[in-house]
């Protein structure tokens, strides 16, 4: 008798060790759920006023290296004075000489194609139906067994479940 008083004191505690658990991962949990928010918050006020936010929408930032200098100028424009007639603006178009493309090299003649058995008259679709002579079916595998499997018994978390009330 002694050991049934024992077992029952033990489940109490540890139901009260439990439930105290449960209360602490409970809290654990809301925590979380206020830094994630939190967190969503700062990285929304973080995108509004940085780089292409709302309030600064044109920012850049600033350049690394000075930008290259710009290439030096080919040569100096002719001076009016100094250069001869201009060119004429008319010019002399060649028109362009037709081309003779070479005939066509011949290509082998296609192989004929079989003969397709015609239908025949006054049958159904499926009566028409020819198997694929090029098609061998594969044997289906035979079924392991009419019933199900039923999966085995897994102990309970403290053990074997403890059988009903009689």
């Amino acid at each position: 008798m002694g050991h049934t008083r024992y077992l029952n004191d033990f489940s109490k505690a540890l139901a009260s060790e439990v439930r105290i658990l449960l209360a602490e991962v409970g809290k654990l949990r809301d925590e979380r759920r206020q830094l994630q928010f939190e967190i969503a918050e700062l990285m929304a006020v973080k995108s509004k006023h940085g780089a292409g936010g709302e309030y600064s929408p044109d920012w850049r930032p600033p350049p690394q290296e000075p930008p290259p200098p710009p290439p030096p100028a080919a040569s100096p424009p002719p001076e009016e004075g100094l250069a001869g007639p201009a060119r004429p603006a008319w010019r002399v178009v060649h028109k362009p000489q037709r081309r003779e493309r070479p005939a066509p090299k011949s290509l082998p003649a296609p192989a004929p194609v079989p003969a397709i058995e015609p239908p025949k008259p006054n049958l159904p679709a499926w009566a028409q139906w020819r198997p694929n002579p090029a098609h061998t079916p594969a044997p289906m595998p035979a079924p392991v067994s009419p019933r199900p499997v039923t999966p085995a018994a897994r102990p309970g978390l403290f053990g074997p479940p403890t059988p009903p009330p009689k």
